[in-house]
């Protein structure tokens, strides 16, 4: 039983910053992607459970940091000098096996970056 909702998405100007929270359930690996309009979903961070390891997307490594607050069953992704290109929904997803077999995922959040 997890339940994911995405949160905090909006409109910014490029070179802004945007936070996102995920609130989840349950004992999981979590992890960020994105997809824009008439593209496929791509892979953008992933935090692991039990000793915070993290993974990056090329595209975002030095300006996104994915983090978590296991007591609060909560995700962020913090997200600083975003780029036009960043503009996509982004979704949070939840992976119990450790695998990167996502199970759960949320509704989507919409980010806008303005030139």
């Amino acid at each position: 039983q997890v339940q994911l909702v995405e949160s905090g998405g909006g409109l910014v100007q490029a070179g802004g910053s945007l936070r996102l929270s995920c609130a989840a359930s349950g004992r999981a690996a979590m992890g960020w992607f994105r997809q824009a309009p008439g593209k496929e979903r791509e892979f953008v961070a992933r935090i692991s459970w039990s000793y915070g390891n993290t993974v990056y997307a090329d595209s975002v490594k030095g300006r996104f940091t994915i983090s978590r607050d296991n007591a609060k069953n909560t995700v962020f992704l913090q997200m600083n000098s975003l780029k036009p290109e960043d503009t996509a929904v982004y979704y949070c997803a939840a992976d119990p096996s450790g695998t990167t077999r996502y199970d759960y995922w949320g509704q989507g959040t919409q980010v806008t970056v303005s030139s």
